[in-house]
């Protein structure tokens, strides 16, 4: 396994998806123009708006936002974490909230559908139920690249250490979280809880998080960021639109890995005599 040089794109994505869908093609330029071979967009970055005017925004897995990313993942040469958008099950009322994780050559790799649905019962100020709109998935999903295993998770994943330690199970080395994590929760609770799965599983972590107000009122967090296997946070985002850059160094993972062997020294669930 090589090091890799990898980018997030924060986005403000909003109610316009020609102009969201431009503003991820431009990111992705920019992130390989300086280097990066894997680039991840923000959850629902093609639309944002309610949990219903979304819904009624979805589209066929093969659809226009998915031709887009396939075709920027080609164009650019990049393995592409493609955020999410929401995705049409045929002869159902709700959708899947989906992630592409695209090849440099522009073939879908894997197809994760996120399976924890966030609620947020703050009664005065903001209810959020999605599975009011959104299936959940079923898949705990990794795929093996040149430079190491990855895994991919959306946003309120991020409070289950469970689908973290599956993936760690299955060999990740980087787990990808495109995530529209809310400000509420966001201040307190967005890097604790990415730094832990990173130190837990010693892995990193690429966090891409939506930043900025939303035509429903609501507020993204942003803060987007780059944590290495020791928990180190080696990149962040500004409160604004950006592209954020960090090498994956490999060898230092395996290194952490040897010096503190947490995931070999693990016992629950083994047989264990006294």
């Amino acid at each position: 396994m090589a090091g890799i040089m990898a980018a997030i794109v924060q986005m403000d994505a909003q109610d316009n998806v020609q102009e969201n869908r431009k503003k991820a093609v431009a990111g992705i330029a920019q992130a390989a123009d300086q280097g990066a071979r894997i680039v991840v967009l923000p959850e629902m970055f093609v639309y944002v708006h309610s949990l219903d005017r979304m819904r009624q925004m979805a589209e066929p897995l093969h659809g226009p936002t998915s031709e887009t990313l396939r075709e920027a993942a080609r164009r650019h040469g990049v393995y592409l974490v493609g955020g999410t958008f929401f995705e049409c099950i045929p002869g159902q009322e709700k959708v899947y909230n989906t992630n592409l994780f695209i090849g440099p050559d522009g073939n879908i790799r894997t197809i994760y559908r996120k399976i924890h649905l966030f609620e947020l019962i703050a009664p005065g100020e903001v209810v959020v139920v999605e599975s009011q709109a959104v299936e959940h998935g079923q898949e705990v999903v990794t795929d093996d690249t040149p430079f190491g295993t990855i895994g991919i998770t959306i946003c309120y994943d991020l409070r289950f250490p469970e689908l973290y330690r599956a993936l760690a199970d299955r060999g990740a080395h980087i787990v990808a979280v495109p995530a529209a994590f809310a400000m509420k929760t966001g201040r307190d609770h967005w890097e604790v809880l990415l730094r832990a799965r990173a130190i837990e599983n010693q892995v990193y972590v690429l966090a891409c998080n939506q930043v900025g107000i939303k035509p429903d009122a609501s507020i993204c967090y942003g803060r987007s960021m780059i944590i290495d296997p020791w928990g180190t946070v080696v990149a962040q985002a500004s409160d604004a639109e950006t592209v954020i850059m960090a090498e994956l160094d490999m060898e230092y993972l395996e290194k952490v890995r040897t010096v503190l062997p947490a995931l070999k020294n693990r016992r629950i669930g083994q047989e264990t005599t006294v």
